[in-house]
């Protein structure tokens, strides 16, 4: 049985032909206030103030309003908890002049929120400010400490089931991409009434701090808390030191890691983009892996010490039977990143080691019940416990998955990459063949359940079929030998393009003994079942190309997506007026002509072109294969694919296909199977 739908998810792809009756209500955030801070303490170092319950919502505490007692206050590091009175004081020892004072919310109350939907539970000190004047402002010097610094909470509701939306990496480089951010993710999610909260797990910008209030404002009419990561692209890069990286993200949203509470999840979020790194230690003991941090600056995925000491500190408070959600911008490890070690977390093993696992003869047991969240590779990757891979061993993950690690894809897709559709939109599928889009995550008590929406399509869209026929294969290795081509002599046009390829759902019979059905499940994972069923034959398992018991990246293309990513259109795009960007103060190219990606690097050819080829849809570790029956007759066909994922959702896709048997040449462009030939020129006179 396929899963139902809702109904919010149906207008939100397809508002514009739905009569609706009454207008889409999303969760309240009509709780405007801020964090209180009282007078200016002279010159003491005591952290001090109240959490309190905020009953007339001005967002000061009043005579009257009762403190909240046993919820959690932390500076960043430590971490007490309020007395009867909603009383927290933190000892003069543990005044720093640089930290986040910040309160974790407990269940059953909500916090206030500015007029974006942000979440205000945080105090920054700073008392010099950034080091030196940053591009994106950074942080101004916040001198002493005020006197007090008041939390205001209300009461909300106590939610045992909930859901929260997870994107990775919107990622926008423009202004001209911040409204593809508005026409797809704010888009749906404003068209929803089932979200209780945003998680952004990172790159939330394209290097321009600048563009972040306007993207908060965007997101801000999904009408939900808006919680956001730090990711490698949401950095001061002028910054000379990691403690002054994140001011600016500091400044417009909030601190660089946190927690709150809903229900029976207690959500955690960490700061793992370490910039600029070293090729050393905190202990100053220097590793090869790490030599990439030498000469120019550049990032590294690793959880610093203090974060560590605080998620200690925090967990004690947090009940055995609470799920945690840890999200960061890296993930611990990935699938497509394997042997990249600034792309893995270096402090893999202590973070689950202070989740109370134990590595066991090469396994885990114990640990609390834990989900991570995370972002940064573009790519949809469900890694379950005991998932592993041959990249993980030289990346300081030599163990399997101890508990499910979901990185989230991106809003993005492939950096906007990629032709227009109908919607003006950039299609952008992902490196592992996923189209751009978001999670939605749902919570009862302590158990989750995700699914996967693609952007702009119907939330029972979860599959892309496609066959990998001889006549694919020969279009596809003609295109890349092109492409890995460094002579003088090479063409500066492609061999061939998607116009070549024909229809690649139209066999021949002696095609059929070396075509495979290729089956991408977007949010598939090596817990997935996936069976085919061509015409009335019984439903029969496809197998999975990649097993995650240890063996490396294999090939595994997928027609679907790589026929989108090898036959770019836009890249020979151009006009006489230009449109320069300069950003830091540089001529970075016109990017008016062909599109701009990462890095503000400006795409271009005279005529169209392939994406990079680490772009392309050649691995992929949610594909499945099935070999096409070889008996098949003359005729139409169809085949029926039904997946049923690790909670039980069950999703199905179909496509019709061709088997003919040609008249000379098996080339759908210059053969007719079915008809004498004919002169297709009509006559002048009509």
């Amino acid at each position: 049985m396929v899963k139902t739908i809702l109904s919010a998810v149906v207008i939100a792809v397809s508002a514009s032909a739905v009569l609706i009756s009454g207008p889409v209500m999303a969760k309240a955030t009509d709780y405007k206030a801020t964090v209180q801070t009282k007078k200016i303490n002279k010159g003491r170092k005591k952290v001090k103030g109240f959490v309190f319950e905020d009953i007339n919502r001005n967002g000061k505490f009043n005579r009257g309003e009762p403190g909240i007692p046993n919820v959690m206050v932390s500076n960043g590091k430590e971490v007490v908890m309020t007395n009867k009175r909603g009383k927290y004081v933190f000892k003069k020892k543990y005044y720093r002049e640089d930290m986040n004072i910040f309160v974790s919310k407990p269940a059953c109350y909500d916090l206030p929120v500015d007029e974006n939907n942000v979440p205000q539970f945080s105090y920054t000190h700073k008392k010099h400010g950034s080091a030196k004047p940053l591009v994106f402002g950074g942080l101004s010097a916040t001198g002493r400490l005020p006197k007090q610094i008041n939390f205001p909470l209300i009461k909300g509701e106590c939610k045992e089931k909930f859901s929260v939306a997870v994107s990775g990496d919107p990622q926008p480089y423009s202004n001209i991409e911040i409204g593809y951010v508005r026409d797809t993710l704010a888009k749906e999610l404003a068209d929803r009434d089932d979200i209780e909260a945003i998680i952004v797990e990172g790159d939330v910008m394209g290097d321009d701090m600048g563009l972040l209030p306007r993207f908060l404002n965007n997101m801000s009419a999904a009408n939900a808390l808006q919680y956001l990561v730090v990711g490698n692209h949401d950095l001061d890069f002028d910054a000379d030191t990691d403690a002054d990286s994140s001011d600016t993200f500091r400044r417009v949203w909030g601190p660089n890691y946190y927690s709150f509470t809903i229900g029976k999840v207690h959500f955690v979020t960490l700061d793992n983009t370490t910039y600029p790194c070293s090729a050393t230690d905190p202990q100053g003991n220097a590793d090869d892996r790490w030599n990439f941090c030498d000469g120019s600056k550049t990032y590294n995925g690793r959880i610093p010490e203090m974060q560590l000491e605080w998620l200690k500190n925090d967990l004690k408070y947090v009940p055995e039977d609470h799920l945690i959600v840890i999200s960061y911008h890296i993930p611990t490890v990935s699938f497509i990143d394997q042997f990249a070690y600034k792309h893995s977390e270096d402090n893999a093993k202590r973070l689950y080691e202070i989740l109370g696992y134990q590595l066991v003869n090469g396994q885990w047991e114990g640990g609390r019940p834990a989900l991570a969240l995370s972002g940064h590779t573009h790519t949809n990757e469900q890694l379950r416990p005991g998932e592993l891979y041959e990249g993980w061993t030289q990346a300081s993950h030599d163990f399997p998955m101890p508990f499910p690690q979901i990185v989230a894809g991106a809003a993005a897709g492939s950096w906007w990459s990629g032709d227009f559709n109908d919607g003006q939109i950039p299609e952008s599928y992902q490196r592992l063949g996923s189209p751009k889009g978001y999670y939605v995550l749902s919570f009862d008590g302590n158990k989750y359940s995700d699914e996967f929406k693609a952007s702009g399509k119907h939330q029972s869209r979860q599959i892309s079929l496609s066959f990998n026929s001889p006549a694919f294969r020969d279009w596809f290795s003609s295109l890349s030998d092109w492409y890995s081509d460094t002579s003088a002599e090479k063409s500066p046009i492609p061999p061939v393009s998607a116009n070549n390829l024909g229809d690649n759902k139209l066999l021949a019979p002696v095609e059929l003994k070396d075509t495979k059905l290729v089956i991408n499940v977007w949010n598939g994972s090596r817990d997935s079942e996936v069976w085919v069923k061509f015409n009335d034959a019984d439903a029969v398992a496809a197998e999975r190309t990649q097993k995650g018991e240890g063996e490396g990246m294999l090939e595994t293309l997928d027609p679907y997506a790589l026929r989108r990513q090898l036959s770019v259109l836009r890249y020979a795009l151009k006009s006489t007026q230009s449109d320069e960007n300069e950003i830091w103060n540089e001529d970075l190219g016109d990017r008016s002509d062909g599109f701009e990606l990462f890095n503000a690097s400006v795409f271009q050819a005279d005529s169209q072109n392939l994406l990079p080829s680490w772009m392309w849809t050649d691995q992929s570790m949610h594909v499945w294969n099935i070999d096409v029956p070889t008996g098949l007759k003359d005729g139409v066909h169809r085949v029926e694919v039904m997946t049923k994922d690790v909670h039980g959702n069950m999703y199905k896709e179909s496509m019709l296909f061709e088997v003919r048997t040609p008249n000379g040449s098996i080339d759908p462009m210059v053969n007719d199977p079915t008809d004498e030939k004919y002169d297709r020129r009509l006559p002048r006179e009509l």
